[in-house]
């Protein structure tokens, strides 16, 4: 149905890496989550009034915070969907992970005031009265729910929404708490054994933990996350594929809403390459990285000496000292400045976030081992960390 609808109200409807296409898919999965809501909600508070299951009722009200979840994540979609202005020079796009905040605040906010109605059900029990319409209602839930789960998880999978992707997460949720409801309605009725209030204690316990793992997930990137493993490769191969470029380090990842992105790094060129063409060079990969990966990229030129005996001996040497200290470690902008009385050697240590030395540490045990070395060796040192 959502592919159906998506050929009728989206223009290039199959272009999902265009921000415009990828924001119309959010609003009408958001448009088309209240209808299906909305109707839940009012099969289901029938249902639980017929019933008399304070599960089933608060079940039905469940739907209705879903139905305003899905236009939280509609406005969400279009606000994103506005173009940069000079108080956001890089969109709007970090709404998307505010959507997806306040829809998993939702889901808790519904896991609590199920945790309190199930509670109070224990209390006072009471067995709910199931009739095949009461039976009939909740498997048409159950099965609806997996059908939104489904098409939610799909386009999010696609457009790489967070928004979406807690969408799915309620929806599944919503299914298994239905799931839950009518088999205890199910064990009511056969057994005489009121269940009704445990089994919604059980579901508010799984919707308050799927709430609360939604909101991690669109909080780091708030916060600011670390990028994938499988983009910072694509990133890597894409640059080594250059000539000119011998290394790259400090690659940061900044990240403004899904397909919005800015990266930033150091590439590593020969010191006696002719300037103005690798310049050029740098210039070049700069915009074929916007073009194949859809983001702006700024590169830092290093220079350094290469094809050196002497200066890649003491590199190799630095670097088995800094190993020494941790496997961990890594250097690179290694240079050798020879004087008349010593040689410093200057160079970063890219040191994990974990490690448990300071950076001050790193320095001076890094440092006292170079100068321990033969001749008169200093180091220079700046630590760095890995923020890929």
């Amino acid at each position: 149905m959502i592919t159906l609808l998506a050929r009728v109200f989206i223009n290039d409807h199959k272009n999902i890496k265009d921000t415009r296409v990828r924001h119309a898919y959010g609003v009408l999965c958001g448009a088309f989550g209240v209808f299906l809501n909305l109707i839940l909600f009012g099969i289901k508070l029938a249902a639980g009034a017929l019933s008399g299951s304070v599960a089933i009722t608060a079940d039905a009200f469940n739907n209705l915070s879903d139905a305003g979840s899905s236009v939280v994540s509609m406005i969400g979609f279009k606000m994103a969907g506005q173009k940069a202005d000079p108080e956001h020079p890089f969109g709007h796009g970090r709404i998307e992970y505010v959507t997806g905040l306040v829809v998993s605040m939702i889901i808790i906010l519904m896991g609590f005031e199920l945790l309190k109605s199930s509670v109070d059900k224990i209390i006072n029990p009471s067995l709910p009265l199931l009739t095949p319409v009461v039976a009939s209602i909740l498997v048409v839930s159950v099965i609806v729910k997996l059908y939104m789960f489904l098409y939610n998880r799909r386009i999010a999978v696609l457009t790489g929404s967070g928004a979406l992707k807690a969408a799915a997460l309620d929806s599944f949720t919503d299914s298994i708490s239905t799931l839950v409801v009518l088999a205890c309605a199910l064990i009511g009725y056969y057994t005489n054994v009121c269940i009704d209030g445990w089994c919604g204690l059980a579901v508010s316990l799984f919707v308050l933990y799927a709430g609360i793992r939604s909101a991690k997930d669109t909080i780091d990137p708030l916060l600011g996350s670390k990028p994938s493993k499988e983009y910072v490769e694509r990133i890597e191969r894409f640059i080594a594929s250059y000539d000119e470029v011998i290394g790259i380090h400090d690659l940061v990842v900044h990240d403004y809403g899904p397909g919005r992105s800015m990266i930033s790094l150091h590439a590593e060129v020969d010191a006696g390459s002719n300037i103005l063409e690798v310049h050029d060079a740098i210039d070049n990969i700069e915009r074929r990285i916007r073009e194949t990966l859809g983001c702006n990229c700024v590169i830092h030129m290093d220079p350094v000496v290469v094809n050196d005996p002497g200066t890649d001996r003491m590199k190799r040497l630095c670097m088995l000292i800094a190993k020494s200290v941790d496997e961990r470690f890594t250097i690179h902008d290694f240079r050798m400045v020879k004087g008349p009385s010593h040689t410093n050697l200057i160079f970063d240590v890219v040191a994990p976030f974990d490690c448990r030395l300071t950076e001050e540490e790193i320095r001076n045990t890094i440092c006292a081992k170079i100068e321990s070395l033969p001749g008169n060796h200093y180091a220079v040192i700046d630590v760095d960390r890995p923020y890929v």
